[in-house]
């Protein structure tokens, strides 16, 4: 009778906890949405990414504040902009003593793990089991490093390892009947951008249309445009970027790579299998060829040379689709879709070609836009566009408040539970900060801060006391920089108005420029 009595009260507090939802949260790294035809693209085609968009939500306007790797992990770590948590660019080391969102998890008995790319310079802490790349990361047989700090290499390519790894943890590591917290982060399509072997030759042959910005100049663009250093054109690197052997281009003076870009290029090519190797090198000496007979220059090589971009960043792109098919797969085989909110982001929009560049850090849309959709059966209406502004300060606070648990007072950002389940329609923001801090010799950007509305923004590189001003419904390349336009002077000042009530709202009271 004890024993039936005990079960009794077992019983419920078993289905309790396996009631609670699990959170698996999957962020690449660089994925730009113009790169999911989930939004539109006419680049590619992404049909597993597509597939959690048609099975729940997909946000047109979510953007992250600061456009960088780093600072966008401990953003989605702690709910915080980049000046509370410390993390305001890529040199520093994040302090994982800090109150986190996986620490409440944990506290609140979920498990919790990461697999994949961390790039903190710490290990992590408030998981109970993790697997990451360090620093960057390789992509052909790939490192990484356990919980013991031991280093291992992986045969094959990353994102296939830490899909493997991340299926391999649901499977065989985690506490079955115990919800759990899972963050999966690939480090594709950033830079190299070096495709899987599967995936290099079908995109080798196909042209993509060109932004109608990718021949922009700098002329009366401001002093950020004139020392940006991240042009297809003249940064975009042939050997190590596209791949092209050194040996076509030694005799070429304006291409001719120096002793690091060749050393790069022998690194990133020697680590492919050799059973692959020589099949690359073939598909790429056909590049090669072209520069050596064509010798471009100017726009007839920036032609090239943003097809050939567009050939490897979409192809390594494709493997993190073909990665998520394989662990949607999974949790439908194993019943962990229904009670599972999973999340596809990345940790911030990328260019591909727009103003004739590459990379991220500015805060116009292209870079600080992210792609953000979420799959929650029962919860989150099938199909479902959102046109709210969500930032990524909005994260960790969601994932806690779809969890049950409480949301700290230091945490900025707002849940966004209400509107997945729809039981509102909007929530309460009227603009977002951004600020931007890391000026180095990767891509010279201009450190810069701003506010976005609805449909203008303002952005203040404080180090040069230069302003911009766009309207975006009417200029959404933000090409047109309306600052000393007397008929947006009333717009101006309440805009300036609205950026100091964020640098209030947010509590960063750092010197900037003329703002203090």
């Amino acid at each position: 009778m004890k024993k039936i009595l005990f079960l009794c009260i077992l019983l419920p507090s078993i289905g309790m906890a396996q009631s609670k939802p699990n959170i698996i949260y999957i962020m690449s790294d660089d994925h730009d949405a113009n790169a999911i035809s989930a939004y539109g693209s006419k680049l590619i085609k992404t049909p597993n990414i597509d597939r959690i968009a048609n099975e729940g939500v997909l946000f047109r306007r979510a953007f992250v504040g600061n456009s960088i790797c780093g600072p966008a992990r401990a953003t989605l770590l702690t709910g915080m902009h980049s000046h509370k948590n410390g993390m305001k660019d890529n040199r520093t080391r994040f302090d994982g003593s800090q109150l986190t969102m996986p620490k409440l998890f944990q506290q609140n008995g979920y498990q919790t793990a990461i697999v994949g790319k961390w790039h903190l310079h710490s290990y992590p802490t408030g998981f109970d089991y993790w697997k990451i790349l360090p620093g960057q990361g390789l992509y052909y047989q790939p490192r990484l490093i356990d919980m013991k700090g031991d280093t291992a290499t992986y045969p094959g390519y990353a994102t296939e390892v830490i899909t493997d790894e991340a299926i391999n943890w649901l499977q065989n590591k985690r506490v079955p009947n115990k919800p759990f917290l899972l963050l999966l982060h690939h480090k594709a399509p950033h830079r190299y951008f070096f495709p899987s072997p599967k995936n290099i030759a079908a995109f080798q042959n196909k042209t993509f249309p060109e932004p109608a910005t990718l021949y922009a100049d700098t002329i009366g663009k401001g002093t950020a445009w004139k020392l940006q250093t991240m042009s297809i054109l003249h940064d975009m690197k042939l050997s190590s970027d596209l791949k092209v052997e050194p040996t076509y281009l030694m005799d070429i003076p304006w291409l001719k790579p120096d002793s690091a870009e060749i050393a790069y290029y022998n690194s990133i090519i020697n680590r492919i299998p050799v059973m692959d190797r020589q099949k690359i090198k073939d598909i790429y000496a056909v590049r090669g060829k072209i520069i050596k007979e064509q010798r471009p220059e100017g726009n007839a090589l920036l032609k090239l040379k943003y097809q050939w971009y567009m050939q490897d960043y979409l192809a390594t792109a494709a493997s993190v689709d073909e990665g998520i098919g394989k662990l949607l797969d999974y949790l439908d085989n194993n019943g962990l879709s229904q009670n599972t909110l999973l999340v596809y982001t990345s940790d911030q929009g990328f260019f591909l070609g727009q103003n004739g560049w590459f990379d991220k850090r500015w805060m116009y849309d292209v870079s600080m836009r992210t792609p953000l959709i979420a799959r929650w059966p029962g919860h989150i209406q099938a199909g479902t566009k959102n046109n709210n502004m969500v930032q990524n300060i909005d994260y960790a606070p969601t994932f806690l408040d779809v969890a049950g648990i409480s949301i700290p007072s230091s945490m900025q950002g707002l849940s966004l539970k209400p509107i997945l389940e729809n039981t509102k329609n909007s929530i309460q923001r009227k603009s977002l900060y951004y600020h931007f801090y890391e000026y180095n010799a990767d891509h010279t950007v201009l450190q810069h801060l701003g506010v976005r509305t609805d449909r203008y923004k303002l952005i203040y590189f404080y180090t040069v006391n230069e302003w911009q001003l766009f309207d975006l419904k009417k200029d959404p390349a933000e090409q047109k920089n309306l600052i000393a336009d007397k008929n947006y002077a009333t717009l101006l000042s309440a805009m300036k108005k609205e950026l100091l009530k964020l640098r209030n709202q947010y509590d960063d009271h750092e010197k900037a420029g003329e703002l203090q």
